[in-house]
């Protein structure tokens, strides 16, 4: 069972619970996840006709012959359904998951295995509406698409291909209509950070229940590309937590803002200053909150309730597995830990070295061993890899100093006499 916190609600699926508008910072799992994961990604091909400069996968234009076959991704999803209710919440992705002609029977046959399946497409011609109506037949019940910048010069230049802004617009109308929850994917860069409060406006137009947020991580082409500095990051996920009020919020490769989420409420609950290094927000989320409110007004019309992020971590309730059927603990940290045409997925999930060790979150290297938010955030792993060639490491983008970490230091030896 995982350890509760003053501050964090259990929520057994992922959904919203009743509360009042100060919710619990934020959720764990009620089931072990030492044995059963929250959710899979499967990245069902490595094809894709774009050229997304922050593409994790470095997508090919053509699916590998190696890639799993209907009945290898049958016999994946045998073992997943396999599981105990709730069963893993299960996400097919790719490259881009529709190059699959089979992808509807694979979701028909995950559906009626008593799997949830949600799909992430790339937005290219073969979004169609009679392609949507398949997939919402075939059983699928959330989709998401990408959407980079605020307009189409941004969009359309992340992703390789012009005219790919208007498609994504269009594409959100034909699945609405069909009755798909629909979450919008955006990554933030230097780039295009500061379109961010006008990409807002047109997510929430957009009628999407969820805006799912990336930290670059420089993986794949994405090693190219500016990521947000520490400072940058955190006026970020702070300006993100502010406007938790007008949409879900979820975030990835930056659990940090799950630490703040919890010091912004405890403060409020207590009566407390905010930790200084949450208060002092810099030029960034100034200019942030200034063009929301110029935008979108100082307040929603209808506050939503804000939904509290989950504690969900790389090989902690999370997994990846490739087109080849090689499981990761997520698609940015390289990782292998074994192939689900060899060994059953859920042996590799519970027996893995690589996923044990993520789960013990006191013994990471650095200020996250000793952090007090370490079991709710923990740093993101995928990033401490990319960056100092370690996964255990701590993450050099985190601001937060632990009292622990700075106690340590003091009593070290060169801090002595």
């Amino acid at each position: 069972m995982t350890a509760t916190h003053p501050h964090v609600a259990q929520d057994p699926h992922g959904e919203t619970p009743s509360h009042p508008h100060h919710a619990p910072a934020v959720r764990t799992i009620r089931h072990d996840i030492n044995t059963k994961p929250f959710i899979v990604i499967w990245e069902t091909t490595r094809a894709c006709q774009l050229v997304c400069k922050h593409c994790r996968a470095d997508a090919q234009h053509r699916a590998h012959p190696e890639q799993l076959t209907t009945e290898q991704g049958k016999a994946l999803l045998d073992d997943l359904a396999a599981y105990e209710a709730p069963r893993p919440l299960v996400v097919f992705t790719g490259g881009d998951a529709f190059e699959r002609e089979d992808l509807a029977e694979l979701c028909r046959y995950g559906t009626e295995k008593g799997l949830s399946i949600s799909l992430s497409p790339s937005i290219t011609p073969l979004v169609t509406p009679e392609r949507l109506h398949e997939m919402r037949e075939a059983g699928g019940k959330a989709i998401s698409l990408s959407l980079d910048g605020a307009t189409a010069e941004t969009h359309d230049s992340f992703r390789g291909f012009p005219g790919t802004f208007d498609a994504s617009i269009e594409a959100s109308q034909w699945m609405r209509e069909e009755g798909f929850r629909l979450q919008v994917n955006s990554v933030f860069t230097k780039g295009n950070i500061k379109e961010a409060p006008a990409l807002l406006k047109t997510v929430m137009g957009m009628g999407a229940f969820m805006w799912y947020t990336f930290m670059l991580v420089p993986t794949g082409r994405g090693a190219d590309l500016n990521a947000l500095n520490p400072e940058e990051r955190e006026d970020v996920l702070n300006w993100l937590h502010d406007i938790s009020d007008r949409i879900a919020i979820k975030t990835t490769e930056a659990p940090q803002y799950r630490r703040i989420a919890i010091q912004r409420e405890r403060a409020r609950e207590q009566g407390i200053p905010i930790p200084y290094q949450v208060a002092h927000r810099g030029e960034l989320y100034h200019y942030l909150t200034e063009e929301t409110t110029r935008l979108l007004g100082d307040h929603p019309e209808k506050p939503r309730r804000p939904r509290a992020p989950m504690a969900v971590n790389s090989g902690s309730g999370f997994a990846f597995i490739d087109h080849l059927g090689d499981v990761y603990p997520n698609g940015f940290l390289p990782k292998h830990c074994g192939n689900v045409k060899q060994t059953p997925f859920h042996e590799i999930y519970t027996d893995s070295p690589v996923f044990q060790a993520l789960r013990k979150p006191d013994e990471f290297k650095g200020k996250c061993g000793v952090c007090e938010f370490n079991k709710l955030c923990g740093g993101s792993r995928s990033t401490a890899y990319a960056m100092t060639g370690d996964y255990l490491a701590s993450d050099p983008t985190c601001l937060w100093v632990p009292p622990a970490w700075t106690e340590q230091m003091e009593g070290s030896p060169r801090h002595m006499g």
